[in-house]
């Protein structure tokens, strides 16, 4: 049987259902992929696409909802809260039934080649996909942001692009494209106004800075309800689960005087992750087996 791989590509428009809509059909006109899940956020200004299918098919499903990014989406008239490189700003591929992550690194390899040549859009590899270990984080390429990692690409051979042209597309900028295993992105909403305190806040729970294993964290500004948020990735649920994540923030928060508003899941959640959550009360809207990656793969007849 053949393997079915996860593709969770971000994008840098969350305002417009029209160009969204037409995203979501680029990848699902391609036989054999399916849409498991759609996140939109105003505020971050971006939307996350959820799409899994067999290998062969997921390759043209990449190339193609990335290449319609790039015709609709302009950073030069972008302007959102959530750190952004690219039109599609991150393209990872997840193995899962009866797929590995060599099969995914050889099609981030594949995806990002062809995208630097026919789109001539600059490539970043990370993770599994990265063979240099300076720059194999995600967090390692945004570091200082778009500007800063255009005098990178233009002045240190180092951190030339793995694929694509030397400078960033003028429209479409760059992308990150990877392998990795499954993560989880969870977000906690707190009642201030005050983004420093959500930024100290998400500092003292991150991995990098001795805090929660396994958890990526930053701290924005939701201008549109008034209040901030932690926004994190936990990379390893195993080791820090969503209940384990969620409680820190709150005691992070209650030390400051701050309450938590509620806590969002974007995308999908595995079902392991989901029996952890059992009993701990995590002020989500709901968090139901239909959020399951598993679930919805089911769905789709890919389970």
């Amino acid at each position: 049987m053949a393997g079915i791989v996860e593709s969770i590509p971000n994008f840098s428009e969350g305002r417009d259902p029209g160009v969204i809509e037409q995203l979501e059909n680029a990848l699902t006109a391609i036989q054999g992929v399916a849409l498991l899940d759609r996140h939109l956020d105003a505020d971050h200004h971006r939307c996350v696409l959820t799409m899994a299918g067999f290998v062969e098919s997921m390759e043209e499903a990449a190339f193609a909802v990335v290449a319609k990014a790039s015709e609709l989406i302009d950073l030069q008239n972008h302007a959102g809260q959530h750190p952004r490189l690219g039109a599609c700003d991150v393209l990872p591929f997840v193995p899962l039934a009866g797929s590995t992550m060599e099969q995914c690194v050889r099609l981030a390899h594949r995806v990002g080649a062809r995208i630097g040549r026919e789109l001539r859009i600059p490539v970043f590899l990370y993770e599994e996909a990265c063979e240099r270990p300076f720059r194999k984080r995600l967090e390692q390429i945004r570091k200082g942001g778009p500007e800063a990692l255009m005098k990178r690409m233009t002045t240190d051979r180092a951190w030339a692009p793995d694929f694509g042209p030397s400078e960033p597309h003028p429209t479409a900028g760059v992308i990150a494209v990877g392998a990795r295993d499954p993560l989880i992105a969870f977000n906690v909403v707190l009642q201030s106004h005050d983004v420093a305190l959500a930024r100290d806040i998400a500092g003292s729970i991150r991995a990098s800075n001795g805090g929660l294993p396994g958890v990526k964290a930053i701290g924005v500004e939701l201008k549109s309800r008034g209040c901030v948020q932690v926004s994190m990735n936990l990379t390893d649920y195993r080791h820090t689960p969503v209940h384990v994540a969620f409680e820190a923030v709150k005691r992070a928060a209650a030390l400051k005087g701050v309450a938590v508003v509620k806590s969002e899941l974007v995308g999908l959640i595995p079902q392991e992750a989901l029996a952890q959550t059992g009993g701990h009360d995590l002020q989500l809207d709901a968090l139901t087996q239909t959020q399951t990656l598993e679930h919805r793969l089911g769905q789709c007849g890919l389970g």
